[in-house]
């Protein structure tokens, strides 16, 4: 995925009638979706990257006209101050997990023609606000980012996947272009070390169509033929919903707690869905989503799964 880079220019369009537009909407109306799409990525969390962005403009109005005119790209410089306050809030995100309550997992998102806005009525979020589904955001991607130092995150994404030369980046994490380097390498070491080989999007879905049909029909066997020996689960419900604190691990005894929980919600709903890029499953009772899973597929079993409960995680699945 290649992004325009953060020295390249930005032009600013003619008004009606000669005038020319306020840089600074322009600029709005130019970079809200790369900085959603690069906040997403680096935090793994769909309000956290809202409230970047927001904080950013807010930065951006802050300044005089004179000191917006004087910067030569707008948008180098608002990825600059975005990714910045990234780097701040993914250090302090790594005091605030250790209070809290069970596993967190990123945010899970929907795609784009289901993606529902938190607002009154469910309108439908405008596209500007939307995060590029790609390899970049399936959940065993960002499950890895999250064991990274926020050094190494903020370097391997701005360079490995928006394609950032180190000496830009070098500009924005603060070190040197070599350090940068060295700071992607190691991420990208990381995420070899932890990914499963590619699986074909065909077998994925047939292998999550599967798992759910045997979840319905409550078939312990079928699950835990569907499920790798050492495959583990993770749920989030961030103490706002009832959720297994640890990870389970083992795939029989993933399927023995799925087809309990199965038993003690028999009006539940599985809908297959797309989370984060990937075929995944949605839950819902009433019709509201209480879960939304992701799934990691290793050859023909299931390697990962990755249950979200915390309603907070799950507006963007909402239905009003």
């Amino acid at each position: 995925m290649h992004r325009r880079k953060v020295g390249d220019t930005m032009t600013t369009p003619s008004e009606p009638g000669g005038g020319r537009l306020d840089p600074s909407l322009t600029a709005i109306m130019s970079e809200r979706r790369q900085l959603i799409n690069l906040a997403y990525r680096l935090l793994g969390s769909l309000a956290d990257a809202e409230d970047v962005v927001q904080e950013t403009y807010a930065r951006w109005y802050a300044m005089s006209r004179q000191q917006q005119e004087a910067i030569e790209s707008p948008g180098a410089w608002l990825t600059k101050v975005a990714s910045r306050i990234c780097l701040d809030l993914l250090g302090s995100a790594r005091v605030r997990r250790e209070s809290y309550m069970g596993e967190w997992i990123p945010e899970p998102l929907p795609d784009r023609t289901e993606w529902i806005s938190g607002r009154p009525g469910g309108a439908m979020v405008d596209p500007a606000d939307r995060v590029t589904l790609d390899e970049s955001v399936n959940m065993a991607f960002l499950v890895v980012l999250e064991s990274m130092t926020p050094a190494e995150r903020v370097a391997f994404i701005l360079h490995d996947v928006f394609r950032y030369s180190f000496a830009e980046v070098a500009d924005i994490v603060g070190r040197t272009p070599a350090a940068c380097r060295q700071l992607a390498s190691s991420a990208r070491r990381r995420i070899r070390a932890a990914q499963a080989p590619a699986t074909p999007a065909s077998r994925q879905a047939r292998i999550v169509r599967d798992f759910k049909q045997a979840w319905e029909a409550k078939d312990i066997d079928a699950l835990i033929g569907l499920l790798d020996p050492d495959a583990t689960a993770i749920a989030d419900g961030g103490g706002l919903a009832a959720a297994v604190l640890r990870p389970v691990d083992g795939g029989e005894q993933i399927a023995r707690y799925l087809v309990d929980i199965a038993g003690k919600a028999p009006d539940l709903t599985i809908l297959e869905r797309t989370v984060n890029g990937q075929t995944g499953l949605v839950a819902q009772q009433d019709g509201v989503t209480v879960v939304v899973m992701a799934f990691e597929v290793a050859g023909d079993r299931i390697k990962h799964l990755w249950a979200v409960r915390n309603p907070d995680k799950l507006r963007p699945w909402t239905t009003g």
